[in-house]
Order: structure tokens, then C-alpha cells, then sequence
């Protein structure tokens, strides 16, 4: 099943097992990333992604994005079974980001101006994901009580698990519109630079 960590596949590498010469993921690989891994990736899943299309990418660099405030920290999810303990997943619009990063690191932009561009709506963002994960955690409190017949909840149950999925859209499309808008905002205004580009690697 797509999106599972356990039996997620990647395209081959290009032949040769070179780079392509934008060193880019297009747009339909990234749609269709977005589409297959709606449940989010594993930080060893997104540098497949890169890897296998031969695009320079590693864990050490996504923690590095992370630590940078590029891109969001993982959340913790449960793993189905017992005893299986969880994994940290990012939503897959990360990938759109990293590709984002690689393209403003090629233009030759500092760390600093990268950070600029995408922290106009970042807080606004995260605030709107909290709040929602927030609330569908309590509608399933609310659903497990007692006093609810068992046919009712089930129902109650299928209710929120569509109000999950419409919630994760929303907060993917919003994360999209915002990918867009730092992509388009230019260079900003530069101020006293922190570092190129390549110490992004």
C-alpha cells in the first residue's frame, strides 16, 4: 500500500546511476510523491526519493534543514501491532521543500536568505497544524466515552477518520501555497550573510 513505511518503493536510479543535470525533482515527481506518502515519510524514505534519481541528498543533511528551521521536525507516530514502538514521519510536502532548497542553494543564496524566504508563514502554519491535530484528538477522546452506543461510534469513528484526512489536505495544500510563495518571493534583502549555500551539504 503506498505511503507505508514498510513496503514503500522508489524509481530506479538513472542510468549510470548519474545525476540529472538540473539536480531537481520536477513538478509531477513531486504531485505524485505528495499523492503515494499522504500519511507522510520516513527521513530514510525522503533521501531515497533523492538518491534513487541520483540527486546528492543524506539523513545528515535533513537534520541539518531541520536544526536550520528549513523544514518541520518529525512527529512521532504509532506503528500498527504491538510492540512495534513508533517512527518519526514528516509530511511529504518536506520533499517539495528540500527540492525548493537545492534549486535556492544552486542560485548561489546564503543560509540566511534561505531562512528569510520561509519563515514569512511558518509560525502562522504550524499554529493551524497544532490546532487541528489538537481538536481531532479530542473528538477520538470524546468517541471512545462509555455512554455512546457502539453502532454510533463506529460512525463517530468514520467521521473523524474523514475529518483527519480533509485536515491533513488542508494543511498540505496551505504548506504547498506557502512552498510556492517562498519560491516566488525573489531574493530578499540580504543582510550580514551567516554562510553560502554549500554549507547547507
Amino acid at each position: 500500500m503506498k505511503g507505508s513505511s514498510s513496503t514503500a518503493t522508489t524509481e530506479p536510479p538513472p542510468a549510470g546511476g548519474r545525476a540529472r543535470a538540473s539536480g531537481l525533482l520536477d513538478e509531477e515527481e513531486l504531485a505524485e510523491i505528495e499523492r503515494s506518502w499522504p500519511a507522510g515519510l520516513t527521513s530514510r524514505q525522503i533521501v531515497d526519493l533523492f538518491e534513487t534519481r541520483g540527486i546528492r541528498f543524506s539523513e545528515a543533511t535533513l537534520r541539518k534543514y531541520v536544526q536550520l528551521g528549513l523544514l518541520p521536525r518529525s512527529i512521532r507516530v504509532g506503528r500498527k501491532g504491538k510492540h512495534r514502538g513508533s517512527c518519526g514521519l514528516y509530511p511529504a510536502n518536506v520533499v517539495r521543500r528540500v527540492n525548493l532548497v537545492k534549486g535556492m542553494m544552486a542560485d548561489d543564496l546564503t543560509i540566511e536568505e534561505i531562512q528569510i524566504s520561509f519563515v514569512r508563514f511558518k509560525d502562522e502554519i504550524d499554529a493551524i497544524e497544532k490546532k487541528l491535530r489538537d481538536l481531532i484528538d479530542g473528538f477520538e477522546r470524546q468517541a471512545k466515552g462509555p455512554s455512546l452506543e457502539t453502532e454510533r461510534r463506529r460512525q463517530l469513528e468514520r467521521d473523524i477518520g474523514e475529518a483527519k484526512r480533509a485536515a491533513g489536505e488542508l494543511v498540505r495544500r496551505i504548506n504547498g501555497l506557502e512552498v510556492t510563495l517562498s519560491a516566488r518571493a525573489g531574493h530578499p534583502a540580504s543582510g550580514t550573510a551567516v554562510g553560502g549555500g554549500s554549507d547547507l551539504y
